[in-house]
């Protein structure tokens, strides 16, 4: 049991606590408060939080164990996070992790001896553009190589300071002194929605001229349709929740993109959130809303000095606060809610919950958040390029959006597009460009596959380029990752499976469970021990899962197999075989006595005789 610590630790945790309010609402904060004080939360903590905001302990308990960037154990003042998903992997980042180790001395999930640095692993943290990275703290560090890391660990020895690590500032807003971050923006094709100028208030006064109902009238009329990935008519939403029944309604901007292979957010909020807070305004107007919220995911930590400046400057402006542009009564602010590292927590309902104070448990629905959402009241949940595109309609009207895109896919769609291709970056493509000219536009026109729409999405083959990107055809979140011939189908789809298999909630037993037995499976045929009937296998309980799991998680998780399955068939056959009675040896006996065998001193059964 962890001794209770009288350094005034309690003290300092009262202070963060009445800082926040003592509100069990901003548990969020005040768990991130103490996290970065004091490298975890301790059990006293737990014990003076649970006290300062009138919960039960084992609530807050919850709350802290829930996110990734908690800790209920000590942790180094400097926390090293390596990300390893697939487009990091396809970079080298399993190098780049063994540099890690032998500088360090340590392996992954351990700390060193002096108690400086703990090295672990990460999900997806937006940087699929430039990876091998790392979050080291909340400093970003990008293109690591196995070279680099020895600078990297030398530096954090010699200083403690990750902000020694940014040698070099990246372009735009990651330049200036607010951000003062390596990123790069990578903007590879500019529309004319997104990265086009506009002028701060241009759409909010247009907005305000109008009724609310003109408002919703306009959006519905420009056909746009929510940019997160679920692609539902944004002006729909809006009228729902503004018919809710209740007085008090939410504006929520859902920031917390973590699909392997998505960026995009990360670049609007760089260089273009004066228009999304611009669009959450439009949005509580039409809605009656006065509150706003964004929920930024927490490896987007370094950019929220940037995100407080604008919206400071807009108060100043009178573009947010009480009167917006003069409208009397209309009152409407914003304030940013920091996510701890949860992928669930993009599922708009797991995201009201964090932003509540709780673990990021997706919620039953019906009821949906139009009708109960944030603290029970009617809530817009929207994604960060929904609302720039909300603003940009009432700015230049619900006609020029929609005179873009395809027939029921109006407007454009910024595309975030990485792996084996020249020109990894974000794109704004008009919806109804075929596939074919978005890999060809990145420089991989020969690619073998291509991911559409992260790993909940569909893996793709040449045979169907010519499909085009939107709602009704190719749907995407925004991620498209391209894999060469050297990849491995299979091997990637073993990878997808094992970031849900991390990610999952747990809360039901079908993507618990499921999502572990369908890696299982499929690596199996990875190693050459597949089956016939393995195949079958994967599809039938691929399929139990989408239904039979609670949210959209566990609904899309066995999308890499069933797609994998579905359009490389030829490939996923060339890979299982019928042994011997139809079946394949499931234990390697010689590998199994391999120590005991060396330890004795004598040769594998198999090389006897050779």
């Amino acid at each position: 049991m962890e001794r209770r610590v009288s350094d005034g630790r309690d003290a300092a945790v009262e202070q963060v606590c009445r800082e926040n309010g003592n509100d069990r609402g901003r548990l969020m904060d005040i768990l991130r408060a103490v996290q970065a004080r004091f490298g975890h939360i301790s059990s006293g903590a737990l014990d003076t939080i649970a006290r300062c905001v009138s919960a039960h302990r084992v609530e807050v308990e919850d709350t802290a164990s829930f996110y990734s960037f908690l800790s209920l154990k000590p942790k180094g003042k400097v926390v090293i996070r390596l990300c390893d998903d697939v487009a990091g992997w396809m970079r080298g980042c399993d190098a780049v992790g063994d540099a890690f180790r032998t500088a360090l001395g340590i392996g992954f999930g351990e700390t060193t001896a002096d108690g400086l640095i703990s090295l672990e692993h990460t999900a997806c943290m937006g940087m699929c553009d430039q990876t091998p990275a790392a979050l080291v703290n909340e400093v970003v560090v990008t293109n690591l190589t196995p070279e680099s890391v020895r600078d990297v660990v030398r530096t954090l020895k010699e200083t403690g300071d990750p902000s020694r690590l940014v040698k070099k500032r990246g372009d735009g807003n990651n330049a200036s002194d607010l951000v003062k971050a390596m990123v790069n923006n990578n903007i590879r094709k500019k529309g004319p929605v997104i990265f086009a100028d506009m002028e701060p208030g241009a759409g909010l006064r247009k907005a305000l001229a109008l009724d609310p109902a003109g408002v919703i009238a306009a959006v519905k009329a420009s056909r746009l349709r929510g940019r997160g990935g679920a692609g539902f008519p944004t002006g729909s939403k809006w009228e729902f929740t503004r018919n809710a029944g209740g007085k008090v309604r939410y504006v929520m901007c859902n920031a917390d993109e973590g699909e392997p292979g998505t960026f995009k957010d990360r670049v609007i909020l760089t260089e273009r959130a004066d228009m999304m807070f611009e669009g959450m305004a439009i949005a509580g107007y039409a809605v009656g809303g006065e509150n706003g919220i964004v929920y930024l995911r927490g490896e987007y930590a370094y950019l929220k000095p940037l995100l407080e400046s604008v919206l400071a400057e807009r108060r100043k402006k009178n573009l947010l606060g009480k009167n917006v542009c003069g409208k009397q009564g209309f009152n409407f602010d914003i304030r940013i809610q920091m996510g701890a590292g949860a992928y669930i927590c993009g599922e708009e309902t797991a995201l009201i919950s964090s932003c509540e104070g709780r673990r990021g448990d997706p919620k039953t629905r019906p009821p949906f958040p139009a009708q109960k959402g944030y603290l029970d009241q009617p809530s817009v949940v929207n994604n960060v390029e929904t609302f720039c595109c909300a603003a940009r309609i009432l700015e230049k009207g619900p006609e020029w959006f929609a005179g873009m895109g395809s027939k029921n896919t109006t407007g454009t769609r910024l595309l975030s597009i990485s792996g084996d291709c020249e020109r990894p970056g974000v794109y704004e493509i008009a919806f109804g460009t075929s596939l074919r000219d978005v890999v060809k536009e990145a420089g991989a026109a020969n690619a073998p596959a291509v991911q559409v729409g992260g790993p909940s999405g569909q893996m793709v083959a040449p045979a169907d380029f010519d499909r085009v990107i939107c709602c009704d055809d190719l749907a995407t979140g925004g991620s498209i990752m391209i894999f060469g011939a050297q990849r491995d189908i299979l091997a990637v789809a073993s990878r997808f499976m094992g970031f849900f298999i991390e990610e999952s909630c747990g809360y039901c037993t079908p993507c618990r469970v499921g999502n572990v037995l369908l890696k299982e499976r499929l690596d199996r045929i990875v190693a050459g021990k597949g089956e016939p009937g393995d195949l079958d296998y994967l599809k039938e309980l691929g399929e139990t899962v989408k239904i039979m799991s609670r949210c959209g998680l566990g609904q899309t998780s066995p999308n890499p197999v069933l797609t994998a399955l579905k359009n490389f068939r030829q490939a996923c056959e060339s890979r299982v075989k019928a042994g011997v009675a139809g079946m394949q040896p499931a234990f390697d006996l010689e590998a199994a006595l391999g120590d005991a065998t060396a330890i004795a001193g004598r040769e594998p059964a198999g090389r006897a005789g050779d």
